[in-house]
């Protein structure tokens, strides 16, 4: 029991290991919102399992169409996991909590959504509008000490993140607040190359 146990955790590390050799190290993606574009350099040396389960998520096409459904000003704008009629769309996938890389959620960051289970990261992203260091590892306040893994950084648009972050919220459907009232939707995520 023992030895298979321990060839089963050798046989994940490896493949983990093999498919985050293949993360670009510094890749761009562009979020094309109805409210603008937003540019991200994602960091795949400090973050390579994360960045390698977003881009899987951004080459297939998952994002496009869904939207921003949870807004918060001086907080973070949050999407990647419901439809503009507000029903779920996620993954089958969880992956790894990979906090306490050295990258912290301040304001124009981009970090992995979770529940309560620090592994339990899907599709759901955020992107900080404020210095919100206490979802930091070992800071945080919140869900425990694990923290909220961090994988990028706005590079353009960030006016486009400000302008999202003030529209009008409430309640709607099945999420109890922090709605827009008016679907903020992103058309397409994309990589980017700078011409």
């Amino acid at each position: 029991m023992r030895k298979t146990l321990i060839a089963l955790i050798l046989g994940l590390s490896c493949s983990l290991t093999f498919a985050t050799d293949k993360v670009p190290a510094h890749p761009y993606v562009q979020i094309e919102t109805t409210e603008g574009s937003i540019v991200l350099e994602l960091d795949g040396k400090q973050a390579p399992i994360t960045v390698g389960h977003f881009l899987e998520l951004v080459d297939s096409g998952f994002y496009d169409g869904l939207i921003f459904h949870r807004v918060m000003p001086g907080f973070m704008i949050q999407g990647g996991g419901y439809t503009p009629g507000l029903k779920l769309k996620e993954t089958d996938d969880m992956i790894p909590n990979e906090s306490g890389n050295g990258m912290s959620n301040i304001r124009s960051t981009i970090a992995m959504a979770r529940t309560g289970d620090p592994h339990s990261a899907n599709s759901q992203f955020f992107i900080n509008v404020g210095n919100n260091d206490r979802l930091d590892p070992k800071k945080s306040t919140v869900r425990g000490s694990w923290g909220y893994t961090v994988f990028g950084f706005v590079i353009q648009g960030m006016e486009v993140v400000d302008k999202i972050a003030a529209v009008q919220t409430g309640p709607q459907g099945p999420l109890k607040s922090d709605v827009p009232m008016v679907p903020i939707v992103i058309k397409k995520i994309s990589r980017y190359t700078f011409e």
